[in-house]
């Protein structure tokens, strides 16, 4: 039914395109540049810039028209021509009303005869109305582009200036568009202040230069300038879905119910408020309570961004019934939102809520919609019609104001205490020179980051008594950038053994024949420090044989690099299934890298008076050895976990899919049994020898986790393991197996084990592979078995004290003390 009002929907937005045009704004100035004709766009009129000798709006003449002679077929007329820009030149404009307006830039690079550059190579900055909007912008993407900014004019002239880069650099522009805004488009009250502390106030809105970065049609279709009174482009929002599962489209065929107060046909068309995405209750894979999460990039490092976010309730049957959160980068930006207060008591009434947020490290603007703790059992869901997200180009927050009036007192000051100063100064060094000098604090050097502060090193890390590197511990990790390139042969593209989001893993060896794995970020890129911070932070702090050691990093110009020691056989995904045809491992071989695996874990979640947390535990991330023993790799996502007296970490949710625990999905409250969850679903990847997800199955097969709960609660399991292991795994130790994993995939984190209860039941299942007669296991060690063993692990030791409760048969005790808990009992374990 959706699908049909969709398709009317959309039969209705082709032929009845901007049926409520009703806005007419004060100035409209639509240029097509370097032309002497007019050219339409949606039919939108632009009137060539060069129909008149001497422009009236071009303020110089040293400029140059230019025509594309081969423009490629069904390219609209627009793109055809383009103004170059050799020197500094600009348009003016008049205006005749103060107040927002609309800048648009279109941009369509081509190469035309007579001009010796390619406008690929173009190189310039923007101005408008003295606002740098464009710095060394490069639009050398070979498509179409247009740059869209939102700002206010307070004066009777708007000047455009197009300034090239250096000297043999040039600017251009196909088209411009200057408009009045419609009244109130951006206010400067009501914008809600997004981030760790409480929600605040965001004021003074207007003044600031808007970049439009995205704009989302929410469940819809995408919407051209043909069906938007402002010409403007909304795209659907089906590429952004975390999990496409948690959410469903809903389409409304009513015009929505526009209220004065709330939003109108200028804010958004009716398209968008006509289509939106609820919560997919219906879906029995996910459990009632979720958030639906949308994913944004946007420009990393804290800068500031306005997120439009529209609603509509086409949902509810009656008022009152739909109470929702928002979320903005895992920070809460409206809680328990009510439409029915915001839209003055009418049902399907469009609104509109600002906020403003600043982005992380990540690059990505997150936004999520849930169910309010005050919503039914019953009417539990949540809405989102569409999203606009805009660049602060100048943010300034409005202290800044009221400062600058203070700034000449503070002139006026500061050249009378200037001098009081520099006495002080004076004196303070005199007297310093007579203290007893301390050892001075080393800081790491850094490029375009904040020096990390580390915590010792880890077992492999190159010190200076062997390297001649700067001095111990965390100091020693760093590694000049050119000893990488000698390693690596300047990163040569045979040595590649790998790629992540993070980028290339090479294979190197060191002057001393140390063998080392070299992960190498984006050259010149900023995207990916967080990653980088938090390997380096991690890996200097633990030391494990079942953890991957660090062996150093470089951050030499702009570089972000890790060094890893080299772990000779790659990851366990590889020895289980894919291209690759390498030699099966056998059921014993699985069950003891799965036990070092957990070892390693383990180790990091109770190492530490916090512990820590990986986040991203998966087939690919596990190691072998030439050994096959088993090394946890990147921790690039890793998290302190929770404080003494709290019980999670809320965070932004992070992780693979398939392996994403789905209590820290809905709630985002990361815990340790987070990454049980994801090692649960590993055992039965291990077992089953295929992906966590495969689209190519049936649907019920699709998610490993899933479709092998139902086999194991099934009791049975062995129909659908590894081939290659039927007929090779004792039915106790299988059957063992197979009740530690399920128990790691319990819904809720509190009924899942630790990781110390997983490795003792691992370590237990191994024990009945070996043991020639077998025997039924007795309870495993968990707080609902008979048996309940409790370890304390004093981090800077590696002894332990053990208590057990309970009672089992003698065999089952001698195994217990002496060879299940070796790993926590002996130094070879830590």
């Amino acid at each position: 039914m959706d699908t049909q009002k969709l398709i009317l929907l959309l039969i209705l937005l082709l032929f009845t395109p901007c049926s409520f045009s009703s806005f007419t704004p004060t100035d409209n100035y639509l240029l097509s540049c370097g032309s002497q004709t007019n050219a339409s766009l949606f039919n939108q009129f632009f009137m060539g810039d060069s129909t008149n000798q001497g422009s009236v709006f071009l303020s110089a003449d040293k400029s140059i028209s230019l025509t594309n002679q081969n423009p490629p077929p069904n390219s609209p007329t627009l793109y055809h021509t383009a103004r170059v820009f050799t020197t500094t030149g600009s348009y003016r404009f008049s205006m005749r009303k103060n107040g927002t307006n609309f800048v648009r830039f279109h941009f369509s690079t081509f190469k035309a005869p007579g001009f010796e550059f390619d406008l690929k190579s173009a190189n310039f900055s923007v101005l408008v109305d003295g606002n740098l909007v464009l710095s060394n912008f490069k639009p050398n993407n070979g498509s179409i582009l247009i740059k869209e900014f939102v700002l206010k004019v307070e004066s009777n002239l708007l000047e455009i200036v197009f300034r090239p880069a250096g000297n043999s650099g040039f600017g251009f522009v196909n088209a411009v568009e200057v408009f009045s805004a419609p009244e109130d488009f951006i206010i400067d009250y009501g914008a809600r202040l997004v981030g760790p502390s409480d929600v605040q106030e965001y004021k003074n809105l207007s003044s600031q230069v808007l970049e439009t970065v995205h704009r989302i049609n929410v469940g819809g279709v995408k919407l051209t300038p043909f069906n938007d009174t402002l010409w403007r482009t909304w795209i659907p929002d089906e590429d952004y879905l975390v999990l496409k599962d948690a959410a469903k489209r809903v389409v409304s065929t009513h015009t929505p119910n526009y209220q004065t107060g709330g939003a109108n046909r200028e804010i958004a068309p009716d398209n968008v408020y006509m289509t939106a995405r609820e919560m997919d209750r219906d879906n029995s894979i996910i459990a009632s309570q979720f958030n639906i999460t949308w994913n944004f990039p946007v420009v990393p490092g804290g800068v500031r961004h306005l997120v439009r976010l529209h609603f509509c309730d086409i949902v509810s049957p009656a008022l009152n019934l739909l109470y929702f959160d928002v979320y903005i980068n895992g920070y809460s930006a409206y809680k328990d939102l009510d439409l029915s207060s915001l839209t003055f008591h009418t049902l399907a009434s469009p609104v509109y809520v600002d906020f403003v947020a600043d982005s992380d490290d990540s690059g990505v603007m997150q936004i999520s919609v849930g169910p309010s703790d005050l919503s039914s059992s019953i009417r539990m869901n949540a809405i989102l019609n569409g999203a606009e997200i805009m660049q602060l180009v100048n943010a300034v927050d409005s202290s800044v104001v009221s400062q600058k009036k203070r700034l000449w007192v503070l002139v006026v000051v500061g050249s009378i205490v200037g001098g009081i100063i520099v006495l002080l100064l004076i004196l303070a060094a005199f007297l310093a020179s007579f203290r007893k000098k301390k050892p001075k604090q080393l800081t790491v050097e850094s490029v375009g980051w904040t020096p990390l502060r580390l915590f010792g090193g880890s077992s492999l890390s190159r010190m200076s008594e062997v390297t001649g590197y700067p001095s111990p511990g965390y100091f020693g990790l760093k590694i000049p950038f050119a000893d990488i390139q000698a390693a690596t042969n300047n990163f040569d593209r045979t040595l590649i053994i790998g790629s992540g989001g993070f980028g290339m893993v090479y294979k190197g060896v060191f002057k001393d024949n140390m063998k080392i794995a070299v992960k190498r970020g984006m050259p010149g890129s900023r995207q990916g420090l967080p990653e980088f911070q938090s390997e380096i932070t991690i890996l200097s702090r633990i030391r494990h044989h079942h953890l991957v050691s660090l062996v150093g990093y470089c951050e030499e110009n702009s570089e972000m690099i890790l060094v890893y020691e080299y772990v000779e056989k790659g990851p366990l995904k590889k020895h289980l299934y894919g291209a690759a045809v390498l030699q099966p491992l056998s059921w014993k071989q699985r069950l003891e890298i799965c036990i070092g695996a957990a070892r390693g874990l383990h180790y990091l979640h109770t190492g530490f008076a916090q512990g820590i947390i990986h986040r991203d535990i998966k087939s690919t991330n596990i190691l072998l050895d030439e050994n096959n023993v088993a090394k946890v790799a990147d921790f690039g996502l890793s998290r302190s976990g929770p404080c003494v007296n709290e019980t999670h970490v809320s965070t932004g949710v992070k992780g693979s899919f398939g392996y994403l625990d789905p209590e820290y999905f809905r709630r985002q409250k990361l815990t340790d049994k987070s990454d049980v969850y994801s090692f649960g679903v590993v055992l039965f990847e291990v077992l089953c020898a295929r992906p966590a997800v495969d689209p190519q199955l049936d649907r019920e097969q699709v998610n490993l986790a899933e479709w092998a709960l139902e086999w194991q609660k099934k009791g049975m399991l062995e129909h659908i393991i590894d081939p290659y292991l039927v007929g090779k795994i004792k039915p106790s130790s299988l059957k063992k197996f197979g009740e530690t994993a399920e128990k790691c995939l319990a819904e809720y984190g509190v009924d899942r084990p630790t990781m110390g209860d997983v490795l003792w039941n691992l370590e237990y299942s191994l024990q009945l592979q070996e043991n020639e007669h077998e025997r039924e296991p007795c309870a495993d060690r968990s707080s609902h078995g008979e048996v309940n063993v409790t370890t304390t692990i004093n981090p800077g030791n590696s002894s332990s004290s053990m208590r057990t409760q309970g009672h089992c048969d003698n065999n089952y005790q001698d195994v217990g003390g002496t060879q299940v808990f070796s790993q926590l009992m002996t130094n070879e374990g830590r």
